[in-house]
């Protein structure tokens, strides 16, 4: 099994950080290991910091490869 990792989030309609402003969700990957999607995620994090309504999380997807 393959494990690939995305970072995933964007600017959110309140503090709640349920549901996203229209078109600003964003998707960056996939990356081959945790070490590559941390760094995307600082980076876009890093970009977004003075928004408060801002969020981005890493998450993962198992891949099953055929034999």
């Amino acid at each position: 099994m393959t494990e690939r990792y995305w970072v995933v989030g964007g600017d959110y309609t309140c503090m709640g950080f349920k549901n996203l402003r229209d078109g600003q969700g964003k998707m960056i990957g996939p990356f081959d290991t945790r070490d590559d999607a941390v760094q995307a995620w600082r980076q876009v994090s890093d970009a977004d910091r003075s928004k408060a309504t801002a969020r981005y999380s890493i998450t993962s997807e198992q891949l099953r490869l055929p034999q």
